[in-house]
């Protein structure tokens, strides 16, 4: 199977472990370990396809953090310190400094987003439906780095990987009348919504994302977007409006650095 191209940000390579193909960030790679997967992995409940993206990321499968997403804008928290077992806390976003574990969204059409700061000891995941980008879990995601680890938004580095595209992302005017409802600013409106008729719009998650993470202070030249759709691409990426409810998913993963 013929991997898209994405921008040249990004490079496709070979998992540590299985015989999957996934997906990093050049310049987050620099500072952080991560990985976003494709269709190689279905990733539902199979624990051997886990325990490969375990290996690739070099830790335990207990130590693979996730979170039970719920399209909200809460932020868990996976401090090195943090002593209780991991019992997968309901939150769209994840932030560590732990290098011994590892933290992971699942998406088929969301966007993933992964974090790190240039030290790459302070990371994030970050799961980003349209409800969660109408309710800034971006920006929150940048907020928590901030307060709970001192990370200055100047500092980070942001990578955001295969998600449904512009030219695929239909919505109806109660998905426009949301983000009005939860204060975007019209202009930013008109960016991220074009009309298509008969009240319908194409929503550009893509430039959504990366508006909310300089809005939250992230700098325009460390923000780098895959720009694979995968709808478009849905033979190599899980899309739930590609596949319908029996979509896989994807993982996005990142790990802090010592």
């Amino acid at each position: 199977m013929t991997d898209p191209q994405p921008t040249r940000a990004f490079e496709w390579t070979q998992a540590a472990a299985g015989n999957a193909r996934v997906l990093r960030c050049v310049p987050l790679s620099a500072a952080a370990d991560h990985f976003f997967t494709a269709s190689d992995l279905e990733l539902r409940d199979s624990p051997d396809e886990w325990s490969i993206v375990a290996r690739t990321i070099g830790v335990p499968i207990d130590d693979l953090l996730l979170i039970r997403q719920v399209h909200g804008a809460g932020v868990a928290v996976a401090s090195a310190d943090r002593g209780t077992p991991w019992d997968r806390p309901e939150a769209d976003a994840i932030i560590s400094n732990d290098h011994d574990a590892a933290v992971a969204v699942r998406v088929a059409d969301c966007v993933p987003i992964l974090l790190a700061d240039e030290t790459g000891k302070n990371v994030a995941a970050v799961h980003a439906g349209w409800r969660g980008v109408a309710k800034r879990v971006v920006i929150a995601a940048v907020e928590s780095l901030q307060s709970r680890y001192g990370v200055r938004p100047e500092r980070l580095i942001a990578a955001i990987g295969p998600c449904i595209g512009p030219c695929c992302y239909e919505v109806g005017d109660a998905t426009l009348q949301s983000f009005r409802d939860a204060g975007h600013h019209p202009s930013m409106l008109e960016r991220w919504f074009e009309p298509r008729g008969g009240g319908k719009f194409h929503l550009d998650l893509w430039q959504a994302t990366r508006d909310e993470l300089e809005g939250a202070g992230v700098n325009t030249d460390t923000i780098h977007v895959a720009e694979l759709c995968t709808k478009t691409h849905a033979s190599r990426f899980h899309s739930f409006r590609g596949h319908g409810e029996g979509a896989g998913r994807m993982a996005a993963v990142i790990r802090a650095g010592r």
